[in-house]
């Protein structure tokens, strides 16, 4: 059901964001300037598609989940630890975030075009193009 798919990718949006906020307070290394303001960019874009995606759900007349306990309880992305981290270690975990954000948009889009849901299906067209340019992006960055 596409309420049900979108909540699961509101929630993964919600602990990414948590997650991002706090790489940006407790990057450390040569490369910390950069970095912090780099995540501080990520978090307020997954921000912006968090109410996004939230509006979206009730648009369609579903029922946004709105908790950080409701999230927690069925998101696939994993929150950080409360710890000092380095840059590449930040950058490889949110690649596989943003692989767990690709999946997520792809079963919204699959679902919505299947029931001819196409403002949603366009909607997650969106998200995959911007997922899949950072993908790249921080691909490009780990290798060396």
């Amino acid at each position: 059901m596409i309420t049900e798919d979108l909540n699961l990718f509101l929630s993964n949006l919600n602990v990414f964001y948590r997650k991002l906020q706090n790489y940006h307070w407790n990057v450390k290394g040569e490369d910390f300037f950069t970095v912090h303001a780099k995540l501080e960019e990520l978090y307020d874009d997954v921000n912006e598609q968090i109410d996004e995606i939230a509006e979206h759900i009730l648009i369609i007349d579903g029922e946004p989940l709105g908790t950080m306990h409701d999230y927690l309880e069925i998101a696939q992305i994993q929150e950080a630890q409360n710890e000092k981290i380095c840059s590449k270690k930040i950058f490889e975990t949110i690649l596989k975030d943003y692989n767990i954000l690709i999946e997520n948009a792809t079963k919204v889009k699959e679902d919505a075009d299947n029931e001819k849901k196409y403002a949603t299906s366009a909607l997650m067209d969106e998200y995959l193009q911007d997922f899949k340019k950072k993908v790249w992006m921080i691909r490009q960055m780990l290798m060396q």
